[in-house]
């Protein structure tokens, strides 16, 4: 439904009513988009008074995906009662491109290139009961896609293990959204980026956000690092440059890592929510006039979420999720071989987006799935009589492909009789679980003949139009041996470090070394 104001019919009564409306309609637009900026997951009321098209002057906007169209994501599919889940990536960037930000960020020149120093994928259910958050350090090493450039027409070339916040100089936003696509193979609905003075002006325009360490703490060496955060144990409000600061603490903070700076961050993000959800001091005009200007400022989002009509529309799907059902996550990793950068963890990363595409939540709160099998009416034909393909799809976003996979299942199936199975050797693909596909309904039976054989369930067995026949895709979770174990906990790892935003108990762990 639309939530631009219409012109009503009739007379000059009816117009009085009809402007009523819109000046009332623009005014609840005005009071949700002001706080949309605080990474779109607070979902509580604002109030302000700015003319709507002035608000949406201030926003800016670009491309949402600037990489080839094989390289994007497929688009989530709807549930069983036509509800989308909603992937959005939220993007804090380390632009120097005013003398505000060249300041806040300590560097000596204007105009340096932009990266994605903070990046969090924001996904909220499709029923919207719940929402998970994942967060990537910034140091991980990725594959960036070949990425052009919208306002200049530069085209980058794909580049390997380069480190993830370098996506955003190498094309915009847009190519920090491609690379979490290929990464992930999770299709991103919208982004909303903001920079280091955009940070300062929301922390002070909400009043202030609570923050907690378990010792006195002043992140600075002798030699200039650090990023200046000086605090007393025990939660202090933080609000500003403060709060710029804590969001940007390394030093300091439990082993002076980018993963104790994205746990400080889920923290803040967390007590931010609480704070937005419960401040009554919003309620004053002069201070939410002020946060809806400062919001429109400081945030740029994609084009198809670049109006205040459209971000009042995302908050009300936001705000239906309670705190409660809010968990923040950092992307499983381990340490690379030179111990100086981060590479996602195999199995562990790739089971925390499966459950991400499959919208199952991380708090593990959601009610137990049931399993529906298709009824297949096809009989299958003999073993020898069955043609199977079968592909290797066991390259994943942490590992290659592991050489002969299918020539090894091929032998598997001949050695059960099915003596017509043939490896294809042209198809090399990636697929974090194994499958067996078919493209009509009368192979159903022999897809699900073969899918036995191998131990695979019945819900991995998939009509697709992608093949010509019945085709086993051996997937990431089989690299090795002969019996298949089907991957069926849908729980988050232990490794993603998992924290409910309605925990009022966390607190960082300050290196002793930066006590005071």
């Amino acid at each position: 439904m639309s939530l631009t104001p219409q012109d009503g019919g009739g007379g000059r009564q009816g117009r009085r009513g009809t402007d009523g409306d819109r000046k009332r309609r623009r005014r609840r637009i005005v009071r949700w988009s002001a706080s949309i900026l605080v990474l779109a997951m607070a979902g509580t009321a604002t109030a302000g008074y700015l003319y709507y098209e002035h608000l949406n002057g201030n926003i800016k906007k670009e491309n949402l995906n600037n990489a080839d169209a094989k390289d994007r994501a497929t688009a989530s599919k709807a549930n069983a009662a036509g509800q989308t889940p909603l992937n959005i990536l939220l993007i804090g960037s380390d632009a120097r491109d005013t003398a505000e930000n060249q300041k806040l960020g300590g560097a000596k020149d204007i105009g340096t290139a932009a990266r994605a120093d903070v990046q969090m994928l924001l996904h909220v259910s499709a029923d919207r009961t719940n929402m998970s958050v994942v967060s990537m350090p910034r140091d991980t090493l990725v594959s960036i896609p070949k990425c052009t450039d919208a306002k200049t027409g530069k085209v980058y070339a794909a580049t390997d293990d380069t480190m993830t916040n370098a996506s955003l100089e190498r094309g915009g936003p847009g190519c920090t959204v491609a690379t979490w696509e290929k990464l992930t193979g999770i299709h991103i609905d919208h982004f909303m980026m903001v920079d280091f003075s955009g940070v300062v002006s929301m922390a002070d325009a909400i009043g202030g956000v609570p923050v907690c360490v378990d010792a006195n703490i002043y992140s600075h060496t002798s030699t200039g690092h650090g990023s200046g955060l000086k605090l007393k144990k025990g939660t202090t409000s933080v609000k500003g440059k403060q709060a710029l600061q804590w969001l940007r603490t390394r030093y300091g903070f439990e082993d002076g890592s980018d993963i104790a700076r994205t746990k400080a961050q889920h923290m803040y993000m967390n007590s931010m929510v609480r704070q937005l959800r419960s401040n009554a001091t919003l309620s004053n005009p002069d201070k939410l006039l002020g946060l809806a200007e400062t919001a429109t400022k400081a945030l740029t989002v994609d084009t198809g979420l670049g109006t205040v009509t459209k971000l009042y529309d995302l908050s009300k799907e936001l705000k239906k999720v309670p705190t409660n059902r809010i968990t923040m996550t950092t992307m499983p990793f381990v340490y690379s071989s030179d111990g100086n950068r981060v590479l996602p963890k195999p199995t562990d990363a790739a089971k925390l987006w499966r459950l991400v595409r499959e919208d199952i939540a991380l708090d593990g709160k959601d009610k137990k799935k049931t399993t529906t099998t298709t009824k297949v009416t096809d009989k299958a034909a003999a073993d020898d009589k069955i043609a199977v393909q079968v592909q290797n799809g066991t390259k994943s976003s942490t590992e290659t492909a592991v050489t002969g996979r299918a020539a090894a299942v091929t032998q598997l199936l001949v050695g059960k009789g099915f003596t017509k199975a043939a490896a294809d050797s042209s198809a090399l693909l990636s697929e974090d679980q194994t499958l067996v596909r078919y493209p009509s309904a009368d192979l159903a039976g022999d897809a699900q003949r073969v899918a036995k054989v191998l131990g695979i369930p019945t819900s991995q067995v998939k009509k697709s139009t992608a093949v010509d026949g019945v085709t086993v895709v051996v997937g990431a979770d089989w690299r090795s041996g002969t019996k298949y174990t089907a991957d069926d906990d849908d729980t988050t790892p232990a490794s993603a470090s998992a924290l409910n935003a309605s925990d009022t108990k966390a607190c960082m762990h300050v290196d002793p070394d930066y006590t005071w």
